[in-house]
């Protein structure tokens, strides 16, 4: 009997209902993985619809589209002699499941429905299907007509039970059930299973990887055994991005990763495994004892089919693989490859001429634009390795001559991104506008220089000739209404010019296809957070790259990309104080970001994790952060920590909530934001809050920390 396996997993690009092309990837991969050698492939969750279909899942039509899909799988010979694991929703007796359909050769040996569903943050498994609550047990499935053909028999094994082959025995689960605490996988180690397939839908958020990879390790680790990875990777349509990064694990130790961000669409990766190194790591860890105690007993579907071979093991060539170091990313990476990818996804599956952002001459709208470059610069590498569907993509967005590709991300860069810097001439400084010039010569962007003065005045002269009113700034002696009122005129009109801009551009430039540019966004979260925006502003666009990155990681990405990007101008924007510019500049007064907030852009980025993350409202945010931020004569000189009385905490919360309540109604027409934090205040389906709130200077919370805030006056006084 031989020993030595070899697997393959996979990172596959899909996308929501496009059926055949989804299809057309998974064999693809499949393909890839016997051109390697491999017995056994794994795919991503819901491979063939796509993992993104929101309520689409609901609909009848989709899950008639996955049977045809499947069904074109089974027939292709091509997809034979290889052990399949194929993601897919299934209806059985009426309930809606997300299933692993495990086939060879063209039959169904398995269905295993998804036991523990995702339901929190940007995941709403429960509303699409139910989990399969009977624990290792399973029935039988009666098949459509036209599996039922190629089957040979009406009928399937539907549940939760494993693979069992003559030379090891397989399990699956599927995503979330990985993160759970009493997770499957540890029951079917205990039974015996060696090789554990996981199909995701994982999408990224920074500096989430690493969790990612302790508990796979941890789960082979403890248990032993083999443990396949698989991901979806890239926009499946959504705001999410998924990071692909498949892996083959071994007894705790990484053996094979894929990348984590990546235009490929296909991308396979395989390892050789010596099954009795798994045997042999088992019998020497605690756990003999609880596997031959445990009464967790999983029915074995028997199959014929081995995945190891006696003369496999006679080839010499052939050694297992041996482990590999994790390989992660740094923030300022993650930002600049992730947003990249979901950008380029993007715009080759939408259909428009290129994008646009509003350049400010500030450090966000800098961010953005150097974020498109960063994708100017993926696709050139892929362009240089021959990846023939970017390849493909990119002489169907850009025009070049006849067998003429760019060479270099600012050639790309000047056919697919536009800025325009929008100025006034009493509020816009020269400063902002040169570093707008001189970033978007840079990175080779077309960039117009216009002022909206005339567009301003006509509207402000709308007020003074209907009302008979003159409005003026703070500066001028003007009250707060007039002030935002004369602000917010300036702020809608670059959005309206934006898009007028964006209309027209590809026409005046003769760009293929005529069509229109998408308009980037480019509000930090911390903004949105705050409410420091102006509703229907040019905060509003098409899709916003950074609207949930915090103002520090951003100027560590643009103090990254200064170096790595060879892009001596971003120095400029890092040290440029943060001033929306809609107020004129005179020689004692600069608007200043957050002197106009209140608060600083660090003290957001906590109050944002401290209210989403860790669950705060106001009165629990206020016993926390009065101990992390009271003064303390112990801390030591190197401590960054803020310091504050307790009573600037208290005023500090207290702003930060009523500005919070006050602008929440700007939340729900936010533009979707490419999904990067856990604590961003998006409300595309993410951050699930009430948009009219009661007013908090009266309400209970801030009672609450006025009584708390009075015993610690008093405490300290004594």
């Amino acid at each position: 009997m031989g020993h030595l396996v070899t697997v393959a997993t996979c990172n596959l690009n899909q996308w929501a209902l496009d059926f055949e092309g989804n299809t057309k990837r998974i064999i693809e991969s499949i393909q890839k993985a016997k051109e390697a050698g491999a017995k056994l492939r794994v795919g991503p969750e819901l491979e063939i619809c796509g993992y993104g279909c929101l309520d689409h899942l609901l609909e009848q039509d989709l899950y008639l589209h996955c049977w045809e899909m499947l069904e074109r799988i089974l027939k292709d010979e091509s997809c034979h002699n290889i052990l399949l694991d194929i993601g897919m929703p299934i209806q059985h007796r009426n309930v809606r499941y997300n299933c692993r359909v495990i086939c060879l050769n063209g039959k169904i040996l398995l269905i295993r429905p998804k036991i523990w569903l995702a339901n929190d943050g940007n995941y709403r498994e429960m509303r699409h299907f139910t989990p399969w609550l009977h624990s290792r047990e399973h029935e039988e499935y009666h098949l459509p007509r036209r599996i039922q053909k190629l089957q040979g028999a009406t009928h399937v094994t539907f549940g939760d039970a494993v693979i069992s082959t003559p030379d090891t025995c397989i399990g699956a689960e599927t995503c979330e059930e990985l993160f759970t605490p009493d997770a499957p996988h540890n029951h079917m180690s205990l039974d015996g299973v060696e090789v554990i397939t996981n199909s995701s839908g994982s999408h990224f958020t920074l500096r989430k990887l690493d969790i990612r990879l302790q508990l796979i390790m941890e789960a082979t680790r403890k248990n032993g055994g083999v443990y396949l990875y698989s991901n979806q990777q890239g926009c499946d349509g959504d705001r999410l991005y998924y990071d692909g990064c498949a892996m083959i694990l071994v007894n705790g130790e990484i053996v094979a990763q894929g990348s984590q961000f990546s235009l490929k669409d296909v991308e396979v990766i395989t390892a050789t495994i010596d099954l009795e190194e798994v045997r042999a790591y088992r019998s020497a860890i605690s756990r003999s004892l609880q596997a031959a105690n445990s009464k967790a007993k999983y029915d074995r579907i028997q199959t014929k089919f081995e995945l190891s071979s006696e003369e496999g093991d006679l080839d010499l060539a052939r050694r297992p693989t041996p482990p590999i170091q994790p390989r992660y990313h740094s923030v300022e990476e993650e930002i600049a490859l992730c947003a990249g990818c979901y950008l380029w996804d993007y715009l080759r599956r939408c259909g428009v001429a290129g994008y646009l952002v509003p350049l400010s001459g500030g450090i966000d709208s800098c961010a953005t634009a150097t974020i498109v470059f960063s994708m100017c610069r993926l696709v050139i590498e892929a362009i240089e390795v021959g990846n023939n569907q970017v390849i493909e993509d990119v002489k169907r967005l850009a025009k070049y001559t006849e067998g003429k590709l760019p060479k270099t991300p600012q050639e790309l860069c000047n056919q697919l991104f536009h800025t325009v810097y929008m100025g006034m001439s009493k509020q816009s400084s020269n400063e902002t506008r040169q570093r707008a010039k001189d970033l978007a010569e840079a990175i080779g962007a077309f960039h117009v220089n216009l002022d909206i003065d005339e567009i301003y005045h006509a509207q402000r002269n709308l007020i003074v000739n209907t009302l008979n009113f003159d409005p003026k700034f703070k500066v001028e002696g003007g009250t707060i209404a007039e002030n935002l009122m004369l602000q917010n005129i300036q702020a809608r009109s670059r959005m309206v010019t934006a898009y007028e801009f964006a209309q027209i551009l590809p026409t005046t430039r003769n760009r293929p296809g005529g069509g229109s540019l998408l308009v980037l966004g480019s509000a930090n979260v911390g903004e949105s957070l705050r409410g420091y925006l102006t509703k229907y502003d040019c905060s509003s666009a098409d899709i916003n790259p950074i609207g949930s990155i915090d103002k520090s990681d951003l100027k560590r990405f643009i103090a990254w990309a200064e170096k790595e990007f060879d892009l001596p101008c971003l120095r400029e924007f890092l040290t440029a104080v943060p001033t929306a510019e809609l107020e004129p500049i005179t020689e004692t007064y600069v608007q200043s970001d957050e002197v106009d907030m209140g608060m600083t852009y660090d003290e957001l980025t906590i109050f944002g994790r401290l209210r989403k993350v860790n669950k705060l409202g106001p009165f629990g945010m206020f016993q926390r952060l009065v101990h992390e931020w009271g003064s303390d004569k112990n801390r030591g000189p190197d401590d960054n920590a803020l310091i504050y009385e307790p009573r600037q905490v208290a005023e500090k919360v207290k702003r930060f909530f009523h500005f919070y309540a006050i602008n929440r109604h700007k939340m729900t027409t936010l533009t979707p934001a490419l999904h990067c934090n856990d604590y961003s205040p998006d409300d595309n389906r993410f951050d699930l809050r009430p948009f009219l709130y009661p007013s908090f200077w009266s309400s209970w919370s801030f009672k609450k920390i006025d009584e708390e805030l009075e015993k610690i006056e008093k405490a300290r006084k004594k």
